[in-house]
């Protein structure tokens, strides 16, 4: 079983990792974990201490104010590694029994959210870019001009992308990041996947500047091309962390983009047990997407298409199939309707396993647009619903920095503007609606008026 192992050495060695100048190894971390492959390629990542913003404050409830802490007497770090699937029990007994490891976790797959069914698209991009009434975010200067947007996906094929949209697009290479033994380069890997979630980003944000993170090409031993470890999430995450601790605080704007999750409890520890990632807001992935949002970067993901009408055949939930991450009370949930405002069948319903209420919004998809799959597939799933949402949250970004409007301000704004549908207020099938632009234009025009 892959595992992450959550240690504390000393604070110079903590500071080492976090500090993006040095380069610290798990050789320079640990020299060895009874019953643990330690797995050398994974580069040690610095985890965060979560501390109430309030003395009276709970530091495992996701739900409230939390300071996150990255000093070297707070923080923690991550190694990777492998057990024996015989041994995992006894040996997560007793590793924490080490002074100097914290805690084990499981190391889950990660599967891209695409969909299910043969169904023919319902309408094309167009529709899509009219109902995000994106001439009118032009004419209001919102087009994601100096907004720094992250596709954690496949890879991107610039140049399809470009083609399709018959416009230019930008790659960040400098910013771009790539697990350890992917081979390619930013912006020229296969058109796949991730290609359609740029595609679609790109809709409402055409300006944008796309950091390419090919997160789901990580191998693992038995694995498939379109699937990766949390590990390497964990990892990409700490990279984001240091691409936005670079920006100007005044200016601060990064939008991050996830179309996967992690399906099936096959490969996590049961819920309630110390080292689950599902249901446990201590793991450190959960913590690390706590810190970012908090420093100011906006988080989506896709809810999963394991919707009770029409599932992914990879469901394995057999309830509350919106999990870990895509659940977070700090990211923006996604669901998926089409292009008539109705629920697709396979959009995972409601309640999440960290915060009940999601999904908390719904975007387009299941519409002609990348023609990544072939000229006949549908950009499809919450998969193309997460950009399609991600792009607008870019275009707001363009004159709306973290320091102006936080994330949390804007999840807010986003879900109190939503065009409400199903039963009346939030509902775990459209959670609080399909994104309204006309909404949210006309809210931070009154936002800024107030400020005036």
């Amino acid at each position: 079983m892959r595992v992450l192992i959550q240690l504390r050495p000393s604070p110079d060695l903590v500071a080492a990792v976090a500090d993006p100048t040095m380069v610290a190894t798990t050789s320079d971390v640990s020299d060895g974990l009874p019953g643990v492959v330690l797995d050398h390629s994974f580069t040690p990542v610095a985890v965060p201490r979560p501390v109430p913003a309030s003395p009276s404050g709970d530091p495992l409830s996701l739900n409230q104010p939390l300071v996150y802490s990255m000093a070297p007497d707070d923080a923690s770090v991550l190694l990777r590694g492998e057990m024996s699937d015989d041994e995992v029990n006894i040996r997560m007994s007793l590793l924490p029994g080490r002074r100097d490891v914290v805690a084990v976790y499981a190391d889950p797959v990660i599967e891209t959210s695409l969909t299910c069914g043969g169904n023919p698209p319902v309408g094309d991009w167009h529709d899509v870019e009219r109902l995000l009434r994106v001439s009118e975010l032009l004419a209001e200067g919102l087009d994601g001009s100096g907004v720094t947007l992250a596709v954690t996906d496949t890879g991107i094929n610039a140049a399809h992308v470009a083609r399709r949209l018959g416009r230019g697009m930008t790659i960040d290479q400098d910013r771009s990041w790539t697990p350890s033994g992917v081979a390619g380069s930013p912006g020229e890997f296969a058109v796949d996947h991730g290609s359609m979630c740029a595609f679609d980003a790109l809709i409402a944000a055409p300006q944008a500047s796309l950091i390419d993170i090919p997160v789901l090409l990580s191998e693992r031993p038995g694995g498939s091309a379109l699937d990766g470890l949390l590990s390497d999430a964990v990892a990409a995450f700490a990279h984001l962390r240091t691409v936005l601790d670079a920006q100007p605080a005044a200016t601060r704007s990064l939008v991050v983009t996830n179309s996967w999750g992690s399906f099936s409890p096959r490969w996590d520890f049961a819920p309630g047990h110390p080292g689950n990632y599902s249901d446990n807001p201590a793991h450190p992935f959960n913590l690390i997407v706590g810190s970012l949002a908090e420093a100011g970067a906006d988080l989506l993901f896709a809810a999963g298409n394991c919707g009770r009408d029409c599932p992914d055949g990879r469901c394995a939930y057999p309830d509350r199939p919106i999990s870990g991450a895509n659940s977070h009370p700090k990211v923006l949930s996604v669901g998926g309707v089409d292009i008539t405002g109705e629920r697709v069948g396979y959009s995972s319903q409601g309640p999440g396993r960290l915060t009940e209420r999601k999904p908390d919004i719904c975007a387009y998809t299941h519409f002609a647009g990348s023609r990544a799959f072939g000229e006949e597939s549908p950009d499809s799933g919450t998969s193309a619903a997460c950009p399609v949402a991600a792009g607008l949250v870019a275009a707001i970004r363009t004159q709306w920095p973290a320091a102006r409007l936080s994330p949390g301000q804007l999840r807010t704004l986003l879900r109190r503007s939503a065009d409400d549908r199903g039963e009346l207020g939030y509902d775990y099938d459209y959670g609080y609606g399909i994104v309204d632009v006309a909404g949210i234009i006309g809210a931070l025009r009154s936002r800024a008026d107030r400020a005036a």
